[in-house]
């Protein structure tokens, strides 16, 4: 089965209704993040990946709205009123379709690392016997410590012979079961038909919940098979019930997100101090120097040097471009800039081609144009700045006047001197100069010249 086949025979049930209480959180469990993005996203990209367009969410009563406000119209959401386990969670979902689908995928919202070579190993294997009515992706050699526990039939010390005959809850089971074995990943394929008649009859186990996994004896007790195919790689099987394990996932999701990348061509100098998070792209021969996070839907073009120390979040970099110990944020940075060390870019800042902003350079809400040069220790907020205009150290644009921002314009090719406040809402003309320390409380024309405080308007030079 190829990533691009969609199975519109197949729904995807997604369990999101845990409180999750041992995150000691107010967010909802689904909607922690790891590698950038909420845990509820993975298993929903996942299914999609593997061509399940129906997918079902299944949530709690306090929960859904958060759910729904992420997910959007990517899925149908169910509510499960009362936390009675998975099965009862299941049911929910079931009882909200308009008929029995042919074939049913569950997996659990706190589960990102499932990749998808193993959900469509495990639908591959669950569609190749005719009849069968449970398939369940395992892993082996697994501390078992809160999952479910597989004991198969006449297995002997093999996991992978004899069917499944049973899977144990962590909840209902002796402390001392908690060494390496075969164990439940919360990922199943089911015959639909099967599964609907069959949830009716899962009854409460000693913790009082009613669990999926009972369907295993039910099925073995009416004498139908149940398979578990092994995972290749047993770091799929953890789940996220704490901030520990929420911290184990995402070391991880990053090592294989910085894996990814180095496979396709970027150069990360040390992956221990580098941050890269799921939605972030990079193209092939750009070098990543340590302490650099990229963070969100940051984008980064070809041939550029990110870092050391630097935080990109949401912005967009062309090619050629160096980061260097700066902070960039909501950005757009076009080809062959460079910037730092100490810059920070804000929110809704345009960068124009062969710019260059040196140390402590920071830039709001504003578009800089292309050959500009502001070297050292200057605020442009809320302004235009035109082509090749140099802006002289200490330079601010006094954008705020305690009630309402302003604007500042500077026209192509100005030159700003040194310590220079401009006064916005304002406009410099190209080719205009302003002197050193010079506060600009009014529009300077075109090649006008000002200077003092505040500034006036000199005389033209005389002509030659």
């Amino acid at each position: 089965m190829s990533a691009a086949t969609i199975q519109t025979d197949a729904i995807g049930i997604i369990l999101a209704a845990g409180d999750g209480s041992r995150m000691r959180s107010r967010i909802p469990k689904p909607l922690h993040l790891a590698a950038g993005k909420e845990l509820i996203r993975y298993p929903v990209e996942l299914l999609a990946q593997c061509g399940v367009a129906h997918i079902v969410v299944v949530a709690s009563p306090a929960n859904h709205d958060s759910l729904a406000a992420v997910l959007g119209g990517a899925v149908n959401c169910a509510i499960q009123p009362v936390a009675n386990g998975t099965a009862d969670a299941v049911a929910c979902a079931l009882a909200a379709l308009d008929a029995a689908p042919d074939t049913v995928v569950v997996l659990a919202a706190d589960t990102p690392l499932v990749r998808a070579e193993s959900l469509r190993r495990l639908m591959d294997e669950h569609a190749s016997a005719a009849g069968r009515c449970m398939t369940i992706l395992s892993a082996t050699d697994v501390f078992a410590h809160d999952l479910g526990q597989i004991q198969r039939a006449a297995s002997g010390d093999s996991y992978d012979v004899g069917p499944v005959s049973a899977i144990v809850e962590a909840a209902d089971r002796p402390d001392s079961s908690t060494g390496p074995a075969e164990v439940n990943t919360g990922v199943y394929c089911f015959d639909g038909n099967w599964l609907t008649a069959a949830i009716a009859e899962v009854t409460p186990s000693p913790s009082g919940e009613r669990y999926l996994t009972a369907l295993v004896r039910i099925a073995a007790d009416a004498g139908r098979s149940v398979v578990a195919a092994p995972i290749a790689l047993p770091d799929e099987a953890m789940g996220v019930n704490d901030r520990l394990q929420l911290s184990a996932v995402e070391t991880v999701l990053r090592d294989r997100v910085n894996c990814r990348w180095m496979r396709e061509g970027v150069t990360i100098i040390d992956t221990a101090t580098t941050y890269i998070d799921s939605e972030v792209t990079i193209a092939p021969d750009t070098v990543i120097l340590p302490n650099t996070m990229l963070a969100g839907r940051t984008v980064i073009g070809q041939d550029c040097q990110v870092g050391p120390n630097s935080v990109v979040r949401d912005s967009i970099i062309a090619d050629r471009c160096r980061i260097v110990a700066s902070v960039i944020e909501g950005a757009t940075i076009h080809s062959d800039v460079d910037i730092g060390p100490y810059s920070h870019l804000r929110p809704d800042t345009v960068i124009e081609t062969g710019v260059h902003l040196g140390n402590y350079v920071e830039v709001k809400n504003s578009r800089i144009g292309p050959g500009v040069a502001a070297g050292h220790f200057c605020y442009l907020g809320d302004s235009h700045v035109g082509a090749n205009v140099n802006i002289g150290a200490g330079t601010i644009t006094c954008n705020y006047d305690g009630v309402d921002k302003h604007q500042t314009t500077i026209g192509d090719g100005a030159f700003i001197g040194s310590d220079t406040m401009l006064i916005a809402p304002i406009n410099v003309g190209p080719g205009a100069t302003t002197g050193a320390g010079s506060v600009v409380t009014s529009d300077v024309p075109p090649s006008g010249r000002v200077v003092g405080v505040p500034a006036r308007l000199l005389p033209p030079k005389p002509t030659q």
